[in-house]
Order: C-alpha cells, then structure tokens, then sequence
C-alpha cells in the first residue's frame, strides 16, 4: 500500500484568504485545476476553495441568473441588463477568498495511508485533501485523479 507522501501532488498550489477572487479564477484556469487550499502566513491551511464555492458565490450575488448550481446559465434567464452583469463580476472579482472559501477543512497527514485519504475523500464527499507535515504546514494535495493514478500502480 502506498503513503499519503507517496500519491500526493507537490509543490501543492495554495492562496491567501486575503486573495481575491479574480486572482484565484486566473489561477485555477491558468493551471486548469477545480480548486486550492487557503493558507495563512505560517503556511498552514485554513479553509479550501474551489469552483463549487466561487459558483454558489456567483448565484448569491446574482452576478448572472443561473439555472441551478451546475453553474449553467438557463436558457430562460434576461441577461439584457449588462450594467448589472457587469457590477456583479467587478462585486464578484474584487471579493477575497476568505468570503467565499469552505472554512471546515478536512486535511491528512503525509505519512497516513493513501486508502485512508481515499476513505476521507468517499466519507466527506470531498475532491481533495490538503495534505500536512508534523508541523501542520502544507506540503502537497491529493486529488481525485492522484487517487486514480495510485489505483492503477496497484498490482
């Protein structure tokens, strides 16, 4: 059986809380991932945020009308009121993380088994897992497809 150390994506990709949302967006597109951890100054993570949380975020402020929160705008929605599309994007890019991130975080330490991160991932409902040192410092993330990839080393 493999460690947490061993599947874990390093150097795990990370955010401020005090980041805003525009930047984090550039991020998570730039390296076409779903979702960081926040961090604080000593590193250590305080809460996660994902495409999920910037989504349901969106809906709330009504940046645009969205049919559920797939994220997909309904084909019934008015969007003709561009001035209020546009206030709700400049609203929506000039948030910080710390509005808007999943503040119940479940993290792993990297010397667990890799079966225990997948259990955490099943249990929680979760796409991925900070993963921590002794310290409690971020030291790398497991994700889904590093759970897919550790299932097809398995012999």
């Amino acid at each position: 059986m493999f460690t947490v150390k061993e599947i874990m994506t390093t150097p795990a990709l990370s955010v401020k809380a005090d980041r805003t949302i525009k930047e984090t967006l550039d991020l998570l597109a730039e390296k076409r991932i779903s979702g960081l951890p926040v961090v604080d100054n000593d590193n250590k993570v305080i809460g996660v945020i994902s495409d999920t949380d910037i989504i349901r975020y969106a809906h709330q402020i009504s940046v645009v009308p969205l049919s559920n929160l797939s994220g997909w705008v309904s084909p019934y929605a008015d969007i003709s009121d561009l001035a209020t599309m546009r206030k709700g994007f400049k609203t929506l890019h000039t948030t910080t993380v710390d509005k808007v991130m999943t503040k119940k975080v479940f993290t792993i330490h990297q010397d667990a088994d890799a079966a225990d991160a997948a259990q955490l991932m099943n249990r929680r409902k979760i796409n991925r897992i900070p993963v921590i040192d002794s310290d409690g410092k971020l030291v790398g993330i497991v994700t889904r497809s590093d759970m897919v990839q550790c299932m097809a080393k398995m012999k």
